[in-house]
């Protein structure tokens, strides 16, 4: 009993220390309510509804006419193509689209005979198709090819571990789609649902991979520990440098839409930077808890001290490989922007000051501070938590 005690009180001390980052934000103005409802009941009905269609033919087709007196600022070219529709209910009827391409854009959207693609169709009051125009080529064929051979060699390789750490991937994925990306939307607070969602994550995947034991309990602990410490790290350099969260184009788009009123676009930033480092501080405190388990049962007499010698020099041998993880991650995601500060001979100083750049840094030092700190955290929880659990 003692235990279950203990380990609900090392839960509720992180649930406390989450929840007291930064309070709930809602906004509580009647008339940007109103202008939700209705933004979020326009939202409900697009003037267009995205279909599948096959190329059957293309009946004209100019982009392979050589024209050098054209210069390529204005140089336009036109497909013709006529189209099957897959999906929805003009299934199976057929239409002729014209798809335009500028040529000077280095994304030249060219469609070939059997190609498959994505059409937005717009309907007028009686249900007939008024007009189609090409969205974009249809890759998700090619998308569930690749997902489904993960998990087949993650199930073939691992057995019946291979299929718990699918299952715990499903049910990750479905807790950012299906709650935390909704109540955000909202406007719950972005840093408390992500501490929570982490929460929750975490020990649904402990407990299925590893089942209920020392070394699952050693690994929740640890990992919600460094993920905090990143948080909260995360919070206080980002607060001090004035970090808005709108560096990027995405979130400046976000920043456009109906529910803008409603979403901290700051505590966003600080909430990805919880749920990137999560999943390298749950690797290394699992791997530190794992080693630390097996020393245990090899020998059981082995003095505390000892013990937490032993994790930390285990986790010692994670941490730079696991540290530069996080670092060439956030770099290969950010590799175009680099070559465009190298192409324009920015200076250090005008770069390492742009938002953007500030919030990559604060994402992947946090992160990294957060692993780093969760290795001491997770060998001593492992040495102490009841070496008879």
């Amino acid at each position: 009993m003692n235990k279950v005690k203990i380990f609900f009180l090392l839960v509720f001390c992180y649930l406390f220390i989450g929840l007291t980052i930064t309070n709930f934000s809602f906004a509580d103005s009647k008339k940007n309510e109103e202008l939700k409802e209705y933004y979020e009941e326009q939202m409900k009905r697009p003037d267009y509804v995205t279909v599948k269609a096959k190329v059957i033919d293309i009946p004209f087709d100019d982009t392979m006419v050589d024209k050098p007196d054209v210069p390529l600022i204005s140089d336009i070219r036109y497909q013709h193509l006529k189209v099957k529709i897959l999906t929805g209910k003009h299934k199976g009827e057929i239409y002729t689209v014209r798809n335009t391409i500028e040529m000077i854009s280095p994304y030249k959207l060219i469609i070939e005979k059997n190609n498959s693609i994505l059409l937005n169709l717009t309907e007028d009051d009686q249900g007939k198709v008024v007009n189609l125009r090409v969205y974009e080529r249809s890759r998700e064929n090619n998308l569930y090819f690749i997902i489904g051979l993960f998990i087949f060699l993650l199930i073939l390789i691992g057995g019946l571990k291979g299929l718990k750490s699918a299952l715990t991937l499903i049910f990750t994925a479905s807790m950012i789609i299906f709650v935390l990306l909704p109540l955000i939307l909202k406007g719950l607070n972005p840093i408390i649902i992500s501490v929570l969602v982490c929460i929750i994550t975490v020990a649904v995947t402990l407990v299925v991979i590893s089942g209920r034991n020392k070394k699952t309990l050693t690994a929740f602990l640890g990992t919600m520990g460094g993920v905090l410490i990143a948080g909260l790290l995360a919070l206080a350099v980002g607060s001090a440098s004035n970090l808005t969260g709108l560096g990027n184009e995405d979130a400046q788009l976000l920043a456009y839409i109906p529910q803008n009123s409603q979403i901290d676009f700051r505590g966003l930033l600080f909430a990805g930077i919880i749920i990137g480092a999560l999943g390298a501080v749950m690797d290394v405190t699992m791997s530190v808890a794992s080693a630390m388990r097996e020393i245990e049962d090899v020998h059981p007499k082995i003095e505390t001290k000892d013990l937490i010698r032993s994790g930390m020099n285990i986790g010692k041998d994670i941490m730079g490989s696991m540290s530069n993880t996080l670092i060439l991650a956030y770099a290969g995601g950010s590799i175009h922007l680099m070559l465009l500060f190298m192409a324009f001979n920015m200076a250090p100083l005008e770069i390492i000051n742009l938002d953007l750049i500030a919030s990559e840094i604060v994402r992947a030092m946090a992160g990294s501070i957060g692993l780093i700190c969760a290795i001491p955290l997770t060998a001593f929880i492992g040495a102490t938590i009841g070496r008879e659990y």
